[in-house]
């Protein structure tokens, strides 16, 4: 996240938790879902920046890999509510 900033990570993984909620039809709230995509993003991040699988030094490339974190974590919630 050095690229990005504490502000603006937090900002598009709610971002990425909002769209992530909307595209999988997932109705835990607007506030989890953003709170979900925020921990998503982050561990997303952390685990592809481990491995070099995916460059985030772009906002665009940070949303994407938000988006793929946050969509994880909100499917495996989803089966684990069930």
């Amino acid at each position: 996240m050095e690229n990005v900033g504490w502000i603006a990570s937090i900002f598009i993984g709610g971002l990425a938790g909002w769209l992530a909620g909307k595209f999988m039809d997932v109705r835990f709230g607007v506030i989890m879902n953003i709170i979900l995509g925020i921990v998503g993003s982050v561990v997303a991040v952390a685990v592809l920046r481990q491995f070099n699988v995916f460059v985030q030094d772009s906002k665009l490339g940070y949303l994407v890999t938000a988006f793929l974190g946050a969509s994880l974590l909100l499917f495996v919630v989803k089966l684990i509510k069930r």
